[in-house]
């Protein structure tokens, strides 16, 4: 029985982390459900190229060549070493040992790059860690990365490090082990892997007998997995999310050209009935449509928003591109792009926690004036500087856009400036305070 207990411990491991994984999950479902309803399942040809091209191939990330090449490296190398992750699961429950070396060849041509991109991984995360915390990028100072979002940023720096150096401690002592003929790690075809980097540590492992390198590898094997699982399930918690999430999020997005607006179909049929000239302006209202509520113009909270603006909330990854875009935040205003997604997702996390616990919702404390002020809203150009400069697909502008529509359509709270416009729009069909007939007096003089 006890040689069976490193597996039955593993396989204990193993399905809790994926229960708790599927609980996050869905609560992550559920939340996201709470937005309105929006089509985005036209165009499926078009959607999956552009998922292709800018999730997959990160073709947008390059716009910034440092940081994008980096990220590239992390991303690529991040992926293609944790197929690895399969072998490590197999041994894991089956108490064998690396047991896709029979591939022979191809086998050590994978672990050899696995390594190389273990290494790369290493370096860009550094870099990256260096550029966050040394070189005082202006995106990175910002006052909503103050606090949890730097510290989450920086968490995971460390656990990619780890990670790195984890796999390429528990390469090298295996490789030592197969050199020394240590039973359990041999095999009648030779060594099983290529190690061109951790071949360098070996150095290390000079003058250790067969039991204290057993128990090296083992624990950077454990502590490995684990980590893997422990990242896993912090995802939901953390900005990187986005790595789960951004294939759908750019699968979703808006194909449309930027600046087109929606129009509201409420008010578009009240144009139309107005412009009829069969329609009866006296007529009684239906039966069954005299008792319904008119639906709410625009959004105060997240319910309001539609599913894909609550799914862009967990998939920011809060670089900060489109806040370093947005001539608003750059003339000194407020408003902050990146700040309006991060309250969203807050203000989203609020309401999930309360549905949990059975809580009621309330307007006590909503999205508007509680997370994201008037303030904010009214700075914006709609210029979708801040659109056109994600990475992946995000969209600040649609929020910003339907929090003003609720300002000005529920609560006529627009501007002074602006209610003035509409008001000249009205009476003299331009925003100026001048009638028709006066519009062109300037001519003459």
């Amino acid at each position: 029985m006890l040689d069976y207990l490193p597996q039955i411990l593993f396989a204990l491991i193993l399905l809790g982390a994926i229960l708790f994984f599927v609980k996050n999950v869905s609560s992550l479902k559920r939340n996201i459900n709470l937005g309105k309803d929006v089509n985005r399942t036209d165009q499926k040809d078009k959607r999956f190229k552009k998922m292709m091209r800018v999730a997959l191939g990160q073709s947008k990330m390059v716009n910034r060549p440092i940081a994008g090449i980096l990220h590239i490296i992390v991303y690529v190398g991040f992926v293609i070493i944790n197929i690895e992750v399969l072998e490590i699961i197999i041994d894991g429950v089956l108490g064998t040992h690396r047991i896709f070396g029979f591939l022979g060849p191809i086998y050590d041509f994978l672990i050899g790059s696995f390594e190389i991109l273990a290494f790369l991984v290493l370096v860009s995360v550094i870099i990256f860690w260096i550029r966050r915390n040394m070189m005082n990028i202006k995106r990175f100072l910002s006052k909503e990365l103050k606090g949890w979002p730097k510290n989450d940023a920086n968490y995971i720096l460390y656990f990619e490090v780890v990670l790195m150096v984890l796999f390429l401690t528990m390469n090298a002592a295996d490789y030592q082990l197969q050199l020394m003929g240590a039973s359990h790690y041999t095999s009648e075809a030779g060594i099983m892997g290529s190690f061109p980097i951790s071949q360098f540590l070996l150095p290390l492992f000079d003058g250790m007998n067969t039991g204290t390198l057993i128990l090296i590898e083992r624990t950077a094997w454990w502590l490995h997995i684990v980590g893997i699982l422990i990242f896993l399930n912090y995802l939901y918690y953390s900005k990187h999310l986005h790595i789960l999430l951004a294939f759908p999020n750019v699968y979703f997005s808006n194909l449309d050209n930027l600046g087109k607006f929606k129009n509201l179909e409420a008010v578009t049929n009240e144009v139309k009935l107005m412009m009829d000239p069969n329609a009866d302006p006296f007529a009684e209202p239906e039966a069954d449509e005299a008792d319904d509520v008119p639906e709410k113009f625009g959004a105060s909270d997240v319910q309001d928003l539609n599913w894909f603006q609550l799914l862009s909330a967990y998939t920011c990854t809060e670089c900060g591109r489109c806040t370093s875009e947005c001539p608003a935040n750059q003339t000194g205003k407020k408003l902050s792009p990146r700040k309006i997604m991060m309250d969203t997702r807050d203000r989203l996390e609020e309401v999930g926690k309360q549905l949990h616990k059975g809580v009621e919702i309330t307007s006590d404390n909503q999205l508007l004036d509680n997370y994201i002020s008037r303030e904010e809203l009214w700075a914006c150009t709609t210029c979708n500087a801040c659109v056109d400069a994600c990475p992946i697909g995000i969209d600040p502008l649609s929020i910003i856009m339907d929090m003003r529509q609720y300002l000005v359509m529920e609560q006529s709270a627009a501007p002074p400036e602006l209610n003035n416009a509409m008001t000249n729009i009205e009476n003299n069909s331009a925003p100026w305070p001048y009638n028709q007939q006066d519009r062109l007096n300037w001519a003459e003089e």
